[in-house]
C-alpha cells in the first residue's frame, strides 16, 4: 500500500523526536560490587580521551552511578579503597555496568619500596606488608608507635624522655631504616628513632619489609625498612580535610589540610598540633613517667605531571617541646629543676621521574634534612612561678645533625621480557655538631653504587641478585650482595626466599654524642666497629578465594648472624653510666605462622603466632650460647554491619617472656621482661555521604602500665626492675571531615 504525504510527515516527526530524545538522555555508567551487586559509592573515576589525552576526574554518586559525558573514545579508570583498579575503553554515549572486584585480603596493594617500578604486593619478589589508610583509621593510630605496637615479630617499648624504640626479628631499632617517601629520616636518640614523632595525619599507607635491605638502602637496614608514603591528591580538583582526636588521659590533637589537582599541576599544604599533658600511674609528684609533649608540624608539596615526566618538590617541618619536671628540692621544697627539650626537624626534597621508550625509567631524588635537639634547664621558683634559666654547660646544650642525600636510579622493567635490571647511586653525607659531640663537629660520608638484575626464566619464577659497592669515609665497608627469589609453585601457592649480606656503620650519636640528664648517662664510643651480617628468609604463602570467602595461610622463618653488633653496656668506672660496645657475635632466628579469613563484606580475621630466639657471645673464640625465646600471639578482627555501615575492630597481642641481652662487669648475662597482654577495641562510622567520619573506643583494655623486669640495666623505661608499656586504659574519640570537589 502506497503511503500518502500525511503518513510520511508523521513518520518523520516521530523519528526526529526519537533522535532528539536519545541525544538529550545522558549515558549512565553504574559501578557495583562484583561480590554482592551493591552500588559502590564515591569511587574515583577518570576519563582520558584517546586522542586529546585530556583527563576528566569525577566520582560515583551514592547509588554508584556517574554520567558518561566524554565526546571521544576514552580510557576509563575506576579505583576505590578495597577494590582492584578497573581499566577499559569507552565510547561516547555508551551505557555500561561495571563490576568492581573487591580485594578481600588486601593482596593487591601497590607498593614502591625496593621495587623497580610500582608493583602489586603479591607480585613483589620481596614480602612487603602494607598498612593502608583504612587500617590506620580502624586502629585510631596517631603515630607510628601506635600503629606498630600490635604487629607480629615487632616489639615497641617506651622511655619517658627518649620516646619509643622498636625491635624487629630480635634486632634493635638501630638496624631499621625509616623512610618518608623514600627519603631517610634522621634524628635518632640513643640509636633508636622516636616513633612518637612520626605522625600519621597525612599518611596514605606504610610499607614494611622485614630482613636486610642493605643492597638497596645501605646502612641501618639490617633488620628491615619502614617506608611512610604520604598522601598525594591525583583525582579531585579540590580536597580539604580536618581531624580531631581526644584521649581521656588528656591527649588532644588537631590537623587540617587542603590540596588541589588541576590539569598537570598539584599542590598540598598540611599542618597540625598534638598535645599530651604527661602521665604517671602512681606518682603524684611533679615528675611524670610519660613526659608532657607539645608538637607542631607542617608539610606540603607541588607536583607537575605529564605522560612521561613527574616533578615533585616537597618539604616538612616538625617542632616538639618535651618537659621533664624535676622533684622538689630538699630543705625548703619551694623550687625544682626542670629540663625543657625542644626537637626541631625539617627537610626539603626534589624528585624527578622520567618514563623513557622501551620500558626504561629514570628516577632522581635529592634532599636536605636538619635535626636539632635543644636542652634548657630552669630553676623553677614555685612560690613566684618564676623560671630562671641555668646557663652553665649542664643547663644549656644544643646538638644538631644535618644530612644531604642524593639518589639516582635507571631501570629497565618490561613485564614481557625475561631479563630486567636496575642500577643506581646513593650519596649520604651526615654532619653532627654540638658541645656534647666529641670534637664538637663530626662528619660521616657514605657513597655507594648498586646494581640489581631480575631474571624470569619461567612465568612462575623470578630470581633477583644484587650487589652494592660502598665507600665510607670512616669504615672499610665490605661488598654487600643479596639473592632473592619468588616461585609461584601452583595457582594459589607462592614461595619467597632471600639471602642478604648486611652492613651498618655506627651513627654519629653512637660514636660521639654524650647524653646526660636526671634519668640517663650515655656516652659515645669512637672505637666502635661496623656491624656486618648474614641473613636468610624463607616464606610460603597460600591464598584461596571462593565466592564471598577468602583464606590466606602463611608460614615464614628467618636466620640472622651479626658480627660486631652494637649494644649498650655499663662503663667500668662510673656507676649508672653506659656506653656502646661491640658484641662479637649475635644470632637471632625464628618464624611466624599466620592465617587470615574473610567473609565478604562483613568479617575479616587475622591470627598469627611468632617465635623469636636470640643469643650472643663476647668474643670470636666463644660459641653463642643456647637461644632465649620470645613468643608472640597477634589477633585482629574487623566486623562491619551493612546497616548502618558500622565497623567494629579488635586488636589483641600477647607478648611472652622477653629476653634482653645485657653486660655486667664485662660478662654476658640475660634479663627478662614479664609477659603481658594488650587489647584495643574501636568502632568507626561515616555520616553524610562519608564527608564526616567518627571513631571511638578503648585502648589498652587490660590497663597495662609497667611490666616487671629482672636483670635489666636501668637506662631505659622505669629502671632496672620494670619496663614502661603504656599509660593504662583510656577512652578515645576521633572526628574527621573530608570534602572533595571533582569539577
Amino acid at each position: 500500500m502506497k503511503k500518502g504525504p500525511f503518513s510520511l510527515l508523521i513518520g518523520l516527526i516521530i523519528s526526529f523526536l526519537a533522535i532528539a530524545s536519545a541525544n538529550g538522555q545522558k549515558a549512565i555508567i553504574k559501578v557495583v560490587d562484583k561480590k554482592n551487586s551493591e552500588p559502590v559509592a564515591y569511587a574515583h573515576v577518570c576519563f582520558e580521551g584517546l586522542k586529546t589525552r585530556k583527563p576528566i576526574y569525577t566520582h560515583t554518586s551514592i547509588d554508584g552511578t556517574v554520567s558518561n559525558e566524554v565526546r571521544e573514545p576514552s580510557r576509563i579508570v575506576i579505583s576505590f579503597m578495597g577494590y582492584n583498579t578497573y581499566k577499559d575503553t569507552i565510547r561516547p554515549g555508551q551505557f555500561l555496568e561495571i563490576h568492581l572486584d573487591p580485594s578481600i585480603l588486601d593482596m593487591n596493594e601497590v607498593v614502591v619500596t625496593a621495587q623497580y617500578t610500582p608493583e602489586k604486593a603479591d607480585k613483589s619478589i620481596y614480602r612487603v606488608e602494607v598498612i593502608n589508610a583504612r587500617q590506620i583509621e580502624q586502629k585510631a593510630a596517631t603515630n607510628m608507635a601506635d600503629l606498630l605496637k600490635d604487629q607480629s615479630s615487632m616489639q615497641v617499648t617506651q622511655d619517658g624522655v627518649l620516646g619509643t624504640s622498636l625491635r624487629i626479628q630480635g634486632l634493635s631499632g638501630q638496624n631499621v631504616k625509616f623512610l618518608q617517601d623514600g627519603v631517610p629520616m634522621i634524628g635518632r636518640m640513643n640509636g633508636n628513632f622516636d616513633m612518637n614523632q612520626i605522625n600519621l595525619n597525612n599518611v596514605d599507607h606504610v610499607e614494611l619489609i622485614e630482613g636486610p635491605m642493605s643492597v638497596i638502602y645501605g646502612s641501618n637496614a639490617l633488620a628491615g625498612v619502614i617506608n611512610v608514603i604520604t598522601k598525594e591528591n591525583k583525582t579531585s580538583l579540590l580536597n580539604t580535610t580536618a581531624n580531631t582526636y581526644y584521649e581521656s588521659v588528656g591527649v588532644f590533637n588537631f590537623d587540617a589540610s587542603v590540596s588541589a589537582c588541576f590539569k598537570k599541576h598539584g599542590f598540598m599544604i598540611d599542618g597540625g598540633r598534638n598535645f599530651s599533658p604527661g602521665y604517671s600511674s602512681t606518682d603524684t609528684s611533679r615528675s611524670k613517667t610519660f613526659k608532657p609533649r607539645r608538637q607542631y608540624f607542617f608539610d606540603g608539596y607541588y607536583t607537575y605531571t605529564t605522560g612521561t615526566l613527574k616533578l615533585k618538590m616537597g618539604g616538612d617541618y616538625f617542632n616538639e617541646l618535651l618537659i621533664d619536671k624535676g622533684a622538689l628540692q630538699p630543705v625548703y621544697y619551694i623550687n625544682a629543676l626542670d629540663n625543657y627539650f625542644t626537637t626541631i626537624r625539617y627537610s626539603g626534597r626534589l624528585e624527578a621521574s622520567f618514563k623513557l621508550p622501551h620500558s626504561k625509567f629514570v628516577s632522581l631524588l635529592g634532599s636536605y634534612s636538619f635535626y636539632e635537639r635543644q636542652k634548657q634547664k630552669y630553676d623553677m621558683e614555685l612560690t613566684t612561678l618564676e623560671k630562671i634559666p641555668i646557663t652553665n654547660s649542664d643547663g644549656r646544650d644544643t646538638t644538631a645533625i644535618t644530612s644531604w642525600t642524593g639518589r639516582g636510579t635507571f631501570s629497565s622493567n618490561n613485564p614481557g621480557r625475561k631479563l630486567n635490571y636496575q642500577t643506581g647511586i646513593d650519596i649520604d653525607v651526615e654532619t653532627g655538631s654540638g658541645k656534647r659531640i666529641l670534637g664538637q663537629t663530626r662528619q660521616i660520608g657514605d657513597y655507594a653504587a648498586f646494581f640489581s638484575l631480575k631474571y624470569d626464566p619461567f612465568k612462575s619464577l623470578s630470581i633477583q641478585p644484587g650487589i652494592r659497592l660502598i665507600y665510607n669515609t670512616k669504615y672499610d665497608a665490605p661488598i654487600v650482595y643479596a639473592l632473592s627469589a619468588k616461585w609461584d609453585m601452583a595457582a594459589n601457592w607462592s614461595l619467597r626466599f632471600s639471602y642478604a649480606r648486611g652492613f651498618r656503620s655506627p651513627d654519629l650519636k653512637e660514636l660521639y654524642l654524650n647524653f646526660k640528664d636526671v634519668n640517663h648517662d650515655v656516652i659515645g664510643n669512637p672505637d666502635l666497629r661496623a656491624e656486618q651480617s648474614n641473613n636468610f628468609n624463607l616464606g610460603i604463602n597460600c591464598t584461596t578465594e571462593k565466592k564471598k570467602t577468602a583464606l590466606n595461610v602463611e608460614v615464614s622463618g628467618f636466620y640472622n648472624m651479626i658480627n660486631n653488633v652494637i649494644l649498650l653496656a655499663p662503663t667500668a668506672l662510673t656507676p649508672n653510666q653506659y656506653t656502646y660496645v661491640n658484641l662479637s657475635r649475635y644470632k637471632t632466628t625464628g618464624g611466624t605462622a599466620g592465617i587470615g579469613f574473610s567473609l565478604y563484606p562483613a568479617l575479616k580475621i587475622q591470627l598469627s603466632v611468632s617465635e623469636t630466639g636470640v643469643t650472643g657471645s663476647l668474643d670470636e673464640e666463644s660459641k653463642p650460647g643456647s637461644l632465649h625465646w620470645l613468643t608472640e600471639v597477634c589477633l585482629t578482627a574487623n566486623y562491619t554491619l551493612a546497616k548502618p555501615e558500622l565497623t567494629f575492630s579488635l586488636y589483641y597481642k600477647y607478648t611472652g617472656k622477653a629476653p634482653q641481652i645485657v653486660f655486667n662487669d664485662k660478662s654476658l648475662d640475660w634479663g627478662y621482661v614479664d609477659p603481658y597482654n594488650l587489647m584495643d577495641i574501636t568502632a568507626t562510622k561515616g555520616f553524610l555521604e562519608n564527608h564526616f567520619r567518627l571513631s571511638a573506643g578503648v585502648k589498652n583494655l587490660f590497663n597495662v602500665t609497667t611490666v616487671p623486669a629482672t636483670g635489666m640495666i636501668g637506662t631505659h623505661g622505669s629502671g632496672g626492675d620494670a619496663m614502661n608499656i603504656g599509660w593504662g586504659r583510656t577512652l578515645f574519640v576521633r572526628f574527621s571531615f573530608t570534602f572533595n570537589k571533582y569539577k
